[in-house]
């Protein structure tokens, strides 16, 4: 069977699933998965539609994993074309998911129908979808990992088909992503009348100097592969709109994004110890609360590395760079299972009106998964 990776990205895109909706989405992927020769086993979690599908029985196990669920078009009126009209025009495909990420699930099942034409490889290609990525991703990647963990299902690579070329298809891969830790810390003291300070206690001091100590604080200096961890504070909220009252209550949220040299635990630690320190000498009380987004990771220069970089390099002619910029993605949840790499389209347009992807890139991102399949099974084989 040969599937055209441009006829099918429409057909998804023509699914309007923005986060939780799943708007047929998956019945589209599935119906084309089951032709190929997949077994499809739809896993949902809450309202959240997720989808295993596996194609062999032997190891090893390839992986492509990706999310179906779009974030919302904004004001409509902007697009060009309707956000989920999947419009080509002058050689570009417009619409809501075409880079992030349908066109680059289209790829590769696109590639998949190639290997489905030919000989068994020396393995098995399986497809760990998500309707559950842009949203709070509860439901989504996270629980679908361990529920095959839970099955002794075994995956033994992953690539992840987020966009990640930067400016052109190919120049770079994430081969790691930094940590994210959520913090708010609440002060609570006593409101009073300005001229009587000593009738109340003023929460806004301690927290601008426990601000400050934890703004100014180095947590390190890099990590190999990775910037050097940044702490910001994203806002600072009192309420107060009288100037002659001292207010009962001031809070900030915080967020970290950390490499390797630390973890979401020790962190937490960290903060908590502040917190107890700036609590010294205050009447009120400093409580912190933090949330854990996910852990640091970096997938080691190695084969699997290489056989990507080589793939892309058969196709574009020149391999890409390492990278491991950005915000998070479901590979965190993935790297419990088996080392994962992400590589996808040009992400310039993604989330904004008129997300576009030329459908030549469409073709070359196909070829790209073609050869890293080959290569894949050749060396399995």
């Amino acid at each position: 069977m040969t599937l055209d990776v441009v006829d099918f990205a429409q057909a998804l895109i023509r699914a309007p699933s923005v986060t939780p909706a799943d708007a047929g989405a998956m019945d589209v992927l599935q119906q084309t998965l089951e032709r190929l020769g997949f077994q499809c086993r739809r896993m949902p979690f809450g309202r959240i539609e997720n989808l295993y599908a596996r194609r062999g029985t032997r190891g090893p196990n390839l992986c492509f994993a990706g999310h179906t669920d779009v974030v919302p078009p904004g004001d409509e009126a902007a697009w060009s074309s309707g956000p989920f009209q999947a419009v080509i025009k002058d050689g570009i495909l417009t619409g809501r998911g075409a880079v992030d990420m349908k066109g680059a699930i289209a790829a590769f099942v696109a590639a998949a129908a190639q290997v489905a034409s030919k000989a068994d490889p020396s393995g098995s290609l399986s497809l760990l979808i998500t309707g559950d990525e842009e949203g709070d991703a509860i439901d989504g990647t996270g629980k679908v990992v361990q529920a095959l963990m839970g099955e002794g299902e075994v995956i033994d690579h992953c690539i992840l088909g987020e966009p990640t070329s930067a400016t052109v298809l190919g120049d770079q891969i994430k081969v790691g992503r930094r940590g994210s830790l959520n913090a708010v810390v609440t002060v609570t003291g006593r409101q009073g009348h300005v001229a009587y300070p000593h009738q109340a206690a003023n929460p806004i001091g301690p927290l601008v100097r426990l601000l400050a100590r934890l703004q100014n604080h180095v947590l390190d200096k890099g990590y190999q592969g990775f910037p050097a961890s940044n702490l910001e504070i994203t806002t600072i909220d009192v309420g107060n709109t009288a100037t002659n009252v001292i207010p009962a209550k001031a809070s900030a949220k915080l967020n970290i994004r950390f490499n390797p040299h630390h973890d979401g635990a020790s962190l937490a630690d960290w903060l908590d110890q502040e917190r107890r320190m700036a609590q010294i000498g205050f009447a009120g009380d400093i409580a912190l609360k933090t949330s854990l987004t996910g852990n640091a990771f970096i997938t080691e220069p190695g084969p699997f590395v290489e056989m990507i970089s080589a793939a892309v390099a058969d196709v574009t002619g020149a391999p890409p760079e390492l990278s491991t910029t950005g915000g998070i993605s479901d590979a965190r949840f993935i790297r419990q299972m088996c080392p994962v790499v992400e590589l996808g389209l040009v992400g310039a347009t993604m989330h904004a009106v008129d997300e576009q992807v030329p459908v030549q890139q469409l073709r070359d991102l196909q070829a790209i998964y073609g050869r890293l399949i080959d290569r894949y099974f050749e060396a399995a084989g």
